[in-house]
């Protein structure tokens, strides 16, 4: 049985059956939201009173990308919303790569806001979902209370730091890749997805990624149109016309959580990227990799905790 309240489709959802019991909070549930002429699906936990926080995610994760920092977050008394972002998992998946423009991708993130009636929220965002949050803090600074960002830099760093760098072009290999149309969808979901399990597990230790949760990644990955929806959003950034955001200083308080070992990404832009916010916060953590809130989650949930009171 579900219920429909508005915009907001309510119910547990096979999600749940999908994830061991003791990963997700009692008051877990999840829901599919109308917000920018889409539906996304969304994992929500915690009293609906609580003061929300929005968890979104990157490539090549869904909303379980954030199961190590759910519960600790609602124990705190946050409500949790972790939306599998369009094209991922269970949410819609539109056809055409414009639709992946990063105005679009900060438009969905303020109309969960709308859809779940709220006014202001603390936003957090890994990978591509830091993405999403940077460009949410410039488009829409009067909707965020707090914000963190984890393992990529402001927009502007990203910009003026890659032309002159030819190891980041490097290490962006795949960026140039998954504009070839179809091969990356063949290539990577051959063989029980070899190549996306290569990818990943290149990038960190084995432990971080075990069997039990890349079972639950291929699930996501192969429902249908999902690869490509999740490529879509590489292949908007080189063909994007999006309009700039009327500044590049962030003005609401932010906190940049890097790990050092980023295999993707140079440490430098971290550092770069908090003098863009006019009130910046930088937690470098050395022994973590791009995957830091998996790698070094006790931390990671500590310095959530602290910093979104």
């Amino acid at each position: 049985m579900s219920e429909t309240d508005g915009a907001i489709t309510r119910g547990r959802g096979t999600d749940s059956r999908e994830v061991a019991p003791e990963a997700l909070p009692p008051s877990a549930t999840f829901e599919r939201v109308e917000t920018n002429g889409i539906e996304l699906h969304a994992l929500v936990a915690g009293d609906d009173d609580a003061p929300p926080v929005f968890l979104f995610h990157g490539f090549p994760e869904f909303w379980y990308g954030w199961r190590a920092q759910i519960e600790p977050l609602v124990d705190a008394g946050y409500r949790v919303i972790a939306p599998d972002q369009r094209g991922y998992n269970r949410s819609d998946k539109p056809g055409a790569i414009a639709a992946y423009a990063i105005d679009e991708l900060a438009a969905d993130a303020v109309g969960l806001l709308d859809a779940f009636g709220y006014d202001r929220a603390r936003i957090v965002g890994h990978d591509w979902g830091a993405a999403v949050v940077w460009q949410t803090l410039l488009r829409y600074p009067e909707r965020v209370d707090r914000a963190v960002t984890m393992n990529v830099p402001h927009p502007a760093v990203f910009q003026e730091f890659l032309p002159g760098r030819p190891s980041q072009l490097l290490k962006s290999w795949y960026i140039f890749f998954f504009q070839l149309p179809r091969v990356p969808e063949w290539a990577w979901r051959v063989d029980d997805w070899r190549g996306l399990r290569w990818f990943v597990d290149t990038s960190t230790s084995p432990e971080t990624f075990g069997e039990r949760a890349l079972d639950r990644y291929k699930r996501a990955w192969s429902r249908p149109g999902a690869f490509t929806g999740m490529v879509n959003w590489y292949r908007a950034l080189v063909r994007e016309d999006a309009p700039e955001p009327p500044t590049w200083t962030v003005e609401p308080e932010t906190m940049l959580i890097w790990g050092l070992e980023d295999p993707y990404l140079h440490p430098e832009m971290a550092e770069a990227s908090a003098e863009r916010c006019a009130n910046g916060r930088f937690e470098p953590i050395s022994d973590a990799t791009h995957w830091v809130q998996h790698e070094a989650d006790e931390r990671v949930n500590d310095l959530l905790c602290e910093f979104l009171e």
